[in-house]
């Protein structure tokens, strides 16, 4: 299976935004790409603001909302905790399961995890986990201010010592006028990752389809992306 794998070094940075504006533009080029975020917190699934929907959406795939994200929860935590509130204990075999079902109706695959790549999905079992399971390279996705090397830096060396590949990072969010830390930290963050920036992408105020499309289209750079997963066949 080729596509991505998308991570984020912490929740809130914009996954599901990047996840869903690659989907399109890659749909606008004719590839056939699917979206699996086997897991969701905090809302429906059916939700029309919910991960799923926007994933649906934009990447026009035929698979049901259940089949993107065949486990949510209705706590805004980490799955493994809010399953275990609600007495739904996940493992990988479970998303693997979902996964095998799915996964030979389009070419292509967009995967986004929840939250960072060490947030636990389930017993015994992590983002990390998962992606190693689905042999699928990582294109991280992280805050663009102050802090952000850092977190940045832990999220791909841990990817290393696991034997992860690393596609690219998308810094995403920057402001309108940036500060002296969202100017300096891509060049800082090359140098220390030795990972390449594949994106450096504007805080969009209107997260309107449309606008999310033409954000990746412009400032991510897609072509690279492609190229990596050729590499990876």
């Amino acid at each position: 299976m080729n596509g991505f794998f998308v991570t984020g070094t912490d929740t809130g940075v914009g996954k599901t935004i990047i996840s869903c504006g690659l989907a399109a533009v890659l749909k606008a080029e004719r590839m056939d790409f699917g979206v699996f975020k086997p897991l969701l917190s905090g809302i429906s699934r059916d939700h029309p603001e919910s991960d799923t929907s926007l994933l649906k959406k934009m990447s026009q795939t035929s698979l049901s909302h259940e089949e993107i994200t065949p486990f949510e929860f209705k706590e805004p935590l980490a799955p493994y905790v809010a399953g275990k509130l609600e007495g739904k204990v996940i493992g990988i075999e479970d998303v693997l399961h979902r996964w095998e079902m799915i996964k030979g109706k389009h070419q292509y695959f967009i995967v986004e995890g929840a939250g960072g790549i060490s947030v636990p999905l389930g017993e015994d079992f992590l983002v990390s986990d998962l992606v190693k399971a689905l042999q699928l390279p990582i294109l991280i996705v992280a805050r663009a201010n102050l802090g952000t090397v850092n977190h940045i830096f832990l999220t791909v060396q841990y990817a290393k010592s696991l034997g992860l590949r690393i596609a690219g990072i998308v810094i995403n969010g920057i402001s309108d006028h940036p500060d002296i830390a969202e100017k300096t930290n891509p060049k800082l963050i090359e140098e220390l990752c030795g990972v390449p920036i594949v994106g450096i992408t504007p805080k969009l105020k209107d997260l309107s389809s449309e606008n999310i499309k033409k954000m990746v289209k412009d400032h991510v750079d897609v072509r690279f992306l492609k190229n990596q997963m050729e590499v990876g066949r």
